[in-house]
């Protein structure tokens, strides 16, 4: 490793292929698999609609129509539109900026949260490790579904109350595994090297410990995506997720039940997206584990 020769030895180390060049690679493996193209392509799309949601909506999302509800898909509502005359189409696009606001947002704090906790938990003393230990596996044993009704009772339902939950649910699994990668990184050549040279424990932790985690944990967090995507929409559906007002993929399925009766189209509509959402993050999170993981790529180097 780099880390070691340069920390133990004058010998001149080559220097390694640029970031830009790794990230060409990395993609090229994903999208050399049939499945990962299809991840590829999803995670795009959704991504893209998200991004682009304010611009190529066709309708108002919000916008009552009593006399055109319960249209059956058309030319001029492509996906019909729901009990309120509202247009699907026009919901099902901002519903997917809503599902990836929380779910990147959610993602994002549980691993700013992770990051430090479990390498403190890997590197620190036993006895702080035992008690970080504790607090993860005490939470961790609480019911989803009960930390969830609990958090909605105290705080009311909304977006907000939606990104605790997950972060609480995220926090403790990765946490553990930051801690094991740290356990096993600590002992390892050029730890040991950073220590005889009598290193601060924030520059081995944040210097070369954590480039070394924070590759697991993206492609597990990515990997979690479809289940933050259907944990939200599951809340939004039970209406103690996402207000009713506010378009989500869980809005729109448990409007659609509500009306199941006369129309099967807006069930459609809702959980399509779900759907599609579960099968290109999977694919994608499966596909960039194998292109990453040394062990699962022989062509790439540990």
């Amino acid at each position: 490793m780099a880390t070691v020769a340069s920390a133990t030895t004058n010998e001149t180390v080559a220097p390694e292929p640029g970031a830009l060049r790794r990230v060409g690679h990395t993609i090229a493996h994903v999208m050399s698999t049939p499945l990962g193209a299809i991840g590829v392509i999803l995670v795009v799309l959704i991504v893209g609609m998200a991004i682009l949601a304010p611009y190529v909506v066709p309708y108002n999302p919000t916008a009552i129509n009593v006399k055109a509800r319960l249209a059956d898909p058309s030319l001029a509502h492509l996906l019909g539109t729901d009990q309120l005359g509202r247009d699907l189409l026009s919901r099902v696009i901002v519903g997917t900026r809503t599902a990836m606001t929380v779910a990147l947002t959610s993602l994002s704090v549980a691993i700013a949260l992770a990051l430090p906790l479990g390498m403190i938990a890997g590197y620190g003393p036993r006895w702080l490790d035992g008690l970080l230990i504790l607090v993860f596996d005490s939470i961790s044993s609480l019911p989803m579904i009960m930390l969830g009704l609990a958090i909605v009772v105290l705080l009311g339902p909304g977006v907000s109350t939606v990104i605790l939950v997950i972060v609480l649910y995220s926090v403790p699994s990765y946490a553990r595994l930051v801690r094991a990668q740290t356990l096993s990184l600590k002992t390892r050549d050029f730890i040991k090297a950073e220590q005889a040279m009598n290193a601060g424990t924030p520059r081995i932790l944040f210097r070369h410990l954590l480039p070394n985690v924070i590759g697991p944990l993206l492609i597990l967090a990515c990997l979690d995506i479809s289940t933050v995507i259907t944990l939200e929409a599951g809340l939004s559906f039970l209406g103690l997720g996402v207000k009713p007002q506010i378009p989500s993929w869980g809005n729109i399925l448990s409007d659609g039940f509500a009306v199941i009766r006369n129309s099967a189209v807006p069930v459609v509509a809702g959980g399509v997206p779900l759907i599609l959402a579960t099968i290109g993050f999977t694919f994608f999170g499966e596909a960039l584990r194998d292109a990453l993981d040394p062990k699962l790529n022989p062509e790439r180097k540990p």
